[in-house]
C-alpha cells in the first residue's frame, strides 16, 4: 500500500506510541490512517484419500513455476469458520468430499508471504476433479512424501509424524 485509502496522501513510515511501546508503521501524515499490514489467514489441508489406501493428495498450482506439489490451500472468507473454509476449498479445488471432520494439525507463520497458516488433516473420498487453479496432482503414501521447511511443509511433517513416520525433507 502506497497511498492512504481515506485521503490519497502518500503513506510514510512513522513511529507512533502503541500498546507495548513505539512502533514504526506505514501511516498517513495527513489524516492519521494506519496500514496495519497484519498477516492473512490461509487455510491448508493435508488431504488423506481414505478410498485410495490413505494416500495423501498433493497438487501443483497452475500459477507456480516449476513442478512443486503442495497442500490444498486457500484464503479464509469473511463469515466462515476455518473448518468450513477448508472444506469449501477442498470441494472447490478437488471436488473431493469429506469422509470425516477436519482435525486441526496446528498453526504456523509464513513470514515470507505475511501469512498465518491454519492447517487441518482432512479425510476425503470420491473422484478427483481439479479446478483450473490446479494443474496436476499426485497421490503418495504418508511415509513417501517429502516435506519442505516452511509454512505448509511443517503441517505435512506434523501429519506424517502422527502416523508414526519420521518425515523426509526436500533438499532446497
Amino acid at each position: 500500500m502506497k497511498f492512504c485509502p481515506e485521503c490519497a496522501t502518500p503513506l510514510a513510515w512513522i513511529v507512533q506510541a502503541e500498546d507495548g511501546g513505539d512502533k514504526q508503521r506505514l501511516r498517513c501524515p495527513a489524516c492519521g490512517f494506519t496500514h496495519w499490514n497484519n498477516p492473512t489467514p490461509v487455510l491448508a489441508a493435508v488431504v488423506e484419500c481414505v478410498d485410495r489406501d490413505g494416500q495423501l493428495l498433493l497438487a501443483r498450482n497452475a500459477a507456480w513455476p516449476g513442478r512443486f506439489f503442495g497442500l490444498i490451500t486457500g484464503f479464509m472468507e469473511a463469515g466462515e469458520t476455518p473448518e468450513a473454509g477448508i472444506l469449501r476449498e477442498l470441494a472447490e479445488e478437488t471436488a473431493l468430499q469429506p469422509a470425516g471432520p477436519p482435525t486441526l494439525l496446528g498453526v504456523w507463520d509464513f513470514q515470507k508471504m505475511n501469512q498465518l497458516i491454519v492447517a487441518y488433516h482432512v479425510p476425503a473420498q470420491g473422484p478427483i476433479v481439479l479446478s483450473p487453479e490446479l494443474a496436476e496432482y499426485k497421490l503418495l503414501a504418508p511415509q513417501a512424501v517429502r516435506c519442505w521447511p516452511q509454512g505448509t511443509g511443517q503441517a505435512l511433517a506434523t501429519f506424517v509424524r502422527s502416523r508414526g513416520h519420521e518425515p523426509l525433507w526436500m533438499d532446497l
